[in-house]
């Protein structure tokens, strides 16, 4: 297995494909294809020509959100997960200027807490910061 890491946003159907590895919702094509093309940073792993993971952000160059960290999985436990997040927290470093500040968030999925707390984040609530909290809709 030779995995590589490129900074690109896949296509919708590589997307697609991807989250439903995992089980997670399919999104309509044409929320995914906006989303994609709004992401701030994208890396994508690959083993050959097939994609086996992914991970991207959005954000305004304050707040960050990381979002859609998908392994395969046949591919997790061996540290693709982490290089993807570790890539995208060393992007998004790289864009804070100097005397900035910025702060990146996301929702992890059940039981996926403890490999986020690996990668160096916080779970909500603590010293600092109240409950995280969502609202879904649905059409």
């Amino acid at each position: 297995m030779n995995i590589s890491f490129t900074d690109v946003i896949p296509d919708v159907e590589t997307y697609h494909d991807l989250r439903a590895s995992v089980d997670w919702a399919v999104f309509c094509k044409e929320q995914s294809e906006k989303a994609l093309k709004n992401s701030c940073y994208c890396v994508v792993a690959k083993d050959g020509d097939n994609a086996v993971a992914m991970g991207r952000v959005v954000g305004d160059g304050m707040y960050y959100t990381i979002v859609d960290v998908i392994v395969r999985p046949q591919y997790q436990g061996q540290k693709i997960g982490s290089s993807i997040v570790n890539r995208l927290v060393d992007q998004i470093n790289a864009g804070i200027p100097d005397g900035g500040r910025t702060c990146i968030q996301l929702i992890a999925a059940p039981g996926k807490e403890g490999f986020y707390i690996k990668q160096g984040f916080s779970v909500l609530p603590d010293e600092s910061s109240g409950p995280a909290l969502r609202k879904v809709i649905y059409t």
